[in-house]
């Protein structure tokens, strides 16, 4: 990528001037950092290299920045530096190089913008965790979408990434999802009994009742364990299919009640006793949280007079080294901030446990939705399959991935829903229907693309091709940075960017005319354009229409 080059070209610089003399030689250097101007006057990248060097040495910035300069190697990618200010560097890039990133996107097609960063790097992402006790609420939304774009991304970057899904199907919830499928079970039998308060309200239980009733008759009444067991079964399944829809598919299924019976939690449990990180107190066992870091010891098993049972954090200890034990290099959880301190319990788990190295916590803010026409007629929530009949997947995806997840936002439907330019998936997909159009426009008047090696792209002279051919370079080092700190909202940010200038460029220039090798120049633009919009949509999941 060209951020390298120019980097690696900055650190020669620094070897030549100090062997010059003109640096000291037990001077460290410091990071390079390359940023993109605000104004393309200043140029396509600019690094405050020399002012950090200055720091140290006593001489002036732009002492510093004329010695860089006059050191740098002659490449073909630049085709001037300039020094500003108080000693920035300003790098001009050649067209040529502008032209070569055209060249490398027909020459790679979807492949373009891959990365390798991850290679050899096991990585897991376990997000979404519905509750398995009813159908999936759009509570849950930005946490699958989110995380099922964050795997996407990182696989694109060359991760070797397993998305899974953690069932909490064991512990009181479960006992009450149970106790009020049996209520509704023995209801659709005729009889008269009610659904406790604290039992689930929810009209799908009606249902579920009457497909038991129907199946079992009167087999069933009073097994509640076999009751929870097919209830949750038909729940998962609902579930998958909801995610289906959502363009959401699972490595796995990892289940709280597996791990349970596999004696995982006594493993790890064990573990942590050998570490002297548990005590015992008032008939519970304690985890030393204080100790490695958290704000307050937590109890992972309960009291006799509280059940006895294990906590949902000891059931997180398990399934943390139960993860380790799988081979995986980096573990990420995508949880909710109603769990913020489940958070700080779970990294000190894994300080006592010495993989904290290994394990990554992405906490997300909660949304407010606004607008459409949603019923709640699932009972005290909104479904999200009510979500995907209002706004569809596309939508849904898109709309959740242009906020960083620390930040709150608003969903409003009614945005998501309308044709316009400020309804942001609409706008993108409508850039890359363009230009489909476009390229059939060509067709039908027997023009087709040539070999891009000998596309006549000198022919492209005009701003709004040069700032929309800059834009589409930046892919490959989008995806990296994207992944690096984990954020695929930073693709839709890019993508809306890329249509945008697209627009630009179609408004200003005329793409088939009369000139034969400018409108081959043109259409190779366009359709190198298409081609990033195709991938930037692809890794959130998004579809990537021909006509809209």
């Amino acid at each position: 990528m060209i951020r390298e080059r120019l980097t690696s070209l900055l650190r020669e610089a620094v070897a030549e001037l100090t062997t010059n003399g003109g640096l000291p030689s037990t001077l460290p250097l410091p990071e390079i950092e390359l940023e993109r101007p605000a104004r393309p006057e200043h140029g396509d990248f600019s690094t405050n290299l020399a002012l950090k060097l200055a720091q140290s040495t006593g001489k002036s910035p732009r002492e510093i920045a004329d010695g860089l300069v006059k050191n740098l190697p002659s490449v073909p990618e630049v085709s001037e530096v300039k020094i500003a200010g108080a000693g920035f560097i300003n790098f001009y890039l050649s067209h040529n190089w502008l032209f070569e990133a055209i060249r490398g996107i027909g020459r790679d097609g979807e492949s373009y913008g891959r990365s390798g960063i991850g290679t050899g790097t096991r990585i897991q992402v376990e997000y979404g965790s519905p509750n398995p006790t009813g159908p999936i609420h759009v509570g849950n939304a930005r946490n699958i979408v989110y995380g099922d774009a964050l795997a996407s991304l990182l696989s694109h970057a060359g991760f070797e990434v397993e998305r899974e899904n953690y069932v909490n199907d064991s512990g009181r919830q479960t006992q009450q999802f149970a106790i009020s499928l049996e209520v509704r079970y023995r209801q659709a039998l005729g009889q008269e009994v009610a659904v406790p308060q604290e039992g689930y309200q929810g009209e799908y239980l009606i249902e579920l009742g009457r497909t038991l009733a129907k199946r079992e008759g009167m087999g069933l009444i009073g097994k509640l364990d076999e009751i929870a067991s097919w209830g949750i079964e038909q729940m998962i399944e609902q579930q998958r299919q909801t995610l289906k829809r959502l363009g959401v598919i699972y490595h796995t299924w990892m289940t709280q009640n597996s791990l349970e019976q596999s004696g995982q939690v006594e493993l790890a449990l064990g573990k942590l006793r050998q570490k002297e990180a548990l005590y015992d107190h008032e008939g519970a066992t304690w985890f030393r949280a204080t100790d490695y870091g958290h704000s307050q010891d937590q109890v992972l098993i309960r009291s006799a007079e509280r059940g006895g049972l294990p906590t949902y954090l000891a059931a997180d200890a398990a399934y943390l080294l139960h993860k380790v034990e799988r081979g995986f290099d980096r573990v990420i959880y995508f949880w909710g901030a109603d769990h913020h301190n489940t958070a700080g319990a779970l990294m000190a788990l894994a300080r006592a446990f010495e993989v904290e190295d290994r394990v990554e916590v992405i906490i997300y803010q909660f949304v407010t939705f606004r607008g459409g026409r949603l019923s709640k007629r699932s009972g005290e929530f909104i479904t999200l399959d009510e979500m995907l009949d209002e706004v569809g997947a596309d939508g849904t995806r898109f709309t959740f991935l242009t906020r960083s997840p620390d930040s709150s936002m608003v969903f409003d439907f009614d945005l998501v829903k309308s044709e316009s330019q400020e309804n942001p998936v609409f706008y993108v997909q409508y850039a890359h229907a363009r230009i489909a159009s476009l390229l059939r426009h060509a067709s039908s008047k027997g023009i087709s693309l040539g070999p891009i090696e000998t596309a006549p792209l000198l022919e492209l002279t005009h701003e709004s091709e040069h700032s929309l051919i800059r834009k589409l370079a930046e892919f490959p080092e989008t995806i990296e940075t994207s992944a690096k700190l984990r954020a695929p909202y930073r693709l839709t940010t890019y993508a809306r960017e890329v249509a945008e200038l697209f627009h630009a460029f179609y408004r200003d220039c005329q793409v088939i005319g009369d000139e034969a090798e400018l409108t081959q120049a043109r259409l190779w633009l366009s359709s190198a354009t298409r081609q990033v919009l195709a991938n930037a949509l692809a890794i959130l999941g998004v579809s990537a229409p021909e006509r809209m």
